[in-house]
């Protein structure tokens, strides 16, 4: 931001995953600790823009195909990120405008912007929640959430690059098996969530520079990540790496973005 001046709430002295993700893909929302940070994960991993931008495309092709395959008309985004357009509200009502999306995150710079998040289609509905996802009840409860979804038909529930925020010792699994159970049969859960399992030495180098300035950041194997599904029904292709999931073009290395994706349906 411009002269680095902080909103209400931010110390622009901390590092922010939203930030130095808007700084990947070429954002203005960020200070020079996220860019510093970004940087030094970017000396680790040189492909790591070309990585945020493929976990965005994944975004726009499992909100495409949840709606227009699944039939689902309403979603909830944990770990929001400072908006990007198309977001996921404009890919859903760009098929079915009567789509309703809650994004949620807990930075106060993407509250500023939440503003850009809420231009739905009028036949739709897009709000945002301020909240964090280590207390899910919080989220479920919240009164927009409640006015905006119908908790009884299927929902989208999509957490993006965002679990990897969370250590193990939090037991990550058991905070996304509070979320999936307050979904109705039907709903479909869409992760991504990157890994150590292509190129361990990057990888371990880029968590070692987001640990060394006070961030959590843990990559997790294809077991791991495939526990946040429960007994949830992965569609296909599968946990496979992000760039394969269901491309619109041939992949020559889906292994290039160090990231594992999947999309699975409540039975």
């Amino acid at each position: 931001m411009q002269h680095e001046v902080a909103p209400p709430g931010v110390n622009p002295n901390v590092p922010h995953s939203a930030r130095i993700y808007d700084y990947w893909l070429g954002g203005k929302d960020n200070f020079a600790v996220d860019r510093a940070v970004g940087e030094a994960m970017i000396q680790a991993i040189p492909g790591m823009r070309y990585m945020a931008g493929e976990n965005r495309r994944f975004v726009h092709r499992a909100a495409r195909d949840l709606v227009a395959k699944e039939g689902i008309r309403q979603f909830l985004d944990v770990g929001t990120g400072i908006p990007t357009s198309p977001n996921l509200h404009e890919i859903a009502q760009s098929i079915a405008p009567e789509t309703r999306v809650v994004y949620v995150d807990n930075d106060p710079i993407v509250l500023v912007h939440a503003r850009a998040l809420m231009l739905s289609h009028p036949e739709g509905r897009s709000e945002y929640i301020s909240a964090d996802i280590r207390d899910p009840r919080s989220i479920l409860d919240d009164p927009v959430l409640t006015d905006t979804l119908d908790l009884t038909k299927p929902v989208g529930l999509t957490l993006i690059a965002i679990l990897m925020l969370l250590a193990d010792e939090d037991d990550p699994w058991s905070t996304v098996a509070a979320l999936r159970d307050a979904m109705p049969s039907g709903s479909c859960l869409a992760i991504t969530h990157p890994t150590a399992d292509f190129s361990p030495d990057e990888v371990h180098q880029a968590v070692a520079a987001a640990t060394s300035a006070g961030m959590t950041l843990v990559a997790r194997t294809q077991e791991a990540v495939a526990r946040f599904f429960g007994d949830w029904q992965l569609l296909d292709p599968g946990l496979v790496p992000v760039s394969a999931w269901r491309p619109d073009a041939q992949v020559d290395n889906p292994q290039a973005a160090y990231y594992w994706a999947g999309v699975a349906r409540k039975p």
